[in-house]
């Protein structure tokens, strides 16, 4: 069966990918981001994970208002992605697996999720983003093959906490009960708190987001309290990415003892935006 090695989590802002193509990763300003991903990078080179399932949310490149799925998974053989507006390059296409990608579709249909699925499917900068800060030198070819599962972030009613760590909690399953020697590593991107638009643009909660780190190390369910509204309230209106990360550390397990924290980092702002990362690997 297949193993899954440990989960990451991290921030996916626009503004990383133009900082990226211009070189800036030791300016003052994005330093400390980027300082972040060396330790997360060096183990992935050690641990050499063979796929990655991609928590993540849509921002309008392969959904639009018009249709907007909760849950859906790609079985795609490889996912492209495209000129978004923000001046971010484009990037290789992703190798995709479909062999798991259908075996988690039937899983997540088995377990009552009514899940999306794309057989053809663009992937944004919430997918591209995050593997180019895990593989910065992975060049025309990715060394990893890659399932994109997308949650609604943008069109309401978005999924509950609660619901969301169940559909990870499910996702973990499917993984584990994968007929394959692979080795998969879950990455959850977005947030963390944030706001782009209305009175409370430029909205930052530090003391929230810390403590929503910490619950994932100690109580990962923490967050499964709070409503779509309260969480907004606290984080912004993006700032609800952060169901991702829910969904991401729960595949792992639902106790503080099925994962354990190899190396975080935190930093604001970058883009008016409170930027994380985490490194879990399973205890499986």
């Amino acid at each position: 069966m297949a193993k899954i090695v440990g989960s990451i989590l991290t921030s996916h802002v626009p503004a990383i990918g133009r900082a990226i193509a211009g070189g800036l990763q030791g300016d003052p300003y994005w330093k400390p981001l980027f300082d972040g991903y060396p330790p997360v990078q060096k183990w992935l080179q050690e641990v050499k994970p063979d796929v990655v399932v991609i928590l993540y949310n849509d921002h309008g490149l392969n959904f639009f208002l018009d249709k907007m799925p909760t849950f859906a998974v790609g079985a795609a053989p490889s996912y492209q992605n495209a000129d978004e507006g923000w001046g971010i390059p484009t990037l290789p296409a992703f190798p995709g697996d479909q062999d798991l990608s259908w075996h988690l579709i039937e899983e997540l249909v088995e377990k009552e999720f009514d899940v999306t699925t794309c057989q053809e499917m663009l992937v944004d900068h919430a997918y591209t983003l995050p593997m180019k800060l895990l593989w910065p030198n992975a060049g025309d070819s990715w060394p990893v093959r890659t399932v994109p599962v997308c949650i609604n972030t943008v069109q309401h009613p978005l999924p509950s906490a609660k619901r969301c760590f169940k559909l990870g909690q499910a996702v973990g399953e499917a993984i584990r009960s994968w007929d394959s020697d692979a080795r998969v590593l879950v990455l959850g991107t977005g947030g963390l708190s944030h706001q782009l638009d209305g009175e409370r643009a430029g909205f930052i909660n530090k003391e929230f987001d810390l403590a929503f780190m910490d619950s994932l190390v100690k109580d990962p369910a923490w967050a499964t309290q709070y409503s779509v509204d309260e969480l907004i309230e606290k984080t912004g209106t993006q700032g609800i990415e952060l169901l991702m990360w829910v969904a991401a550390r729960a595949a792992l397990g639902t106790d503080a003892s099925s994962a354990r924290l190899l190396h975080s980092n935190y930093h604001i702002p970058i883009s008016n935006t409170a930027a994380g990362l985490m490194l879990f690997d399973s205890q499986d």
